[in-house]
């Protein structure tokens, strides 16, 4: 038990190795790519949603307009 204690301050106090700092961040940069890219699809779907609503209440406003005009 105290062999892992020491094992484990022994790593958290050791310099990091250059190598090892340019991993982490890697994976930091990978981390926010995706996390971007969720985001544009996500606003993506957005704007198609909205496309197609605001296609359908047009459509739907035209229609009604044209029963109030025949009435």
């Amino acid at each position: 038990m105290i062999k892992l204690l020491l094992n484990w301050l022994k790593n958290t106090c050791r310099r990091v190795t250059p190598a090892e700092a340019i991993s982490y961040e890697l994976t930091e940069a990978e981390m926010a790519l995706l996390r971007a890219e969720t985001g544009v699809e996500y606003a993506s779907s957005l704007v198609t949603y909205n496309k197609n609503r605001i296609k359908r209440l047009k459509a739907y406003l035209a229609v009604t307009e044209e029963v109030k005009e025949a009435v």
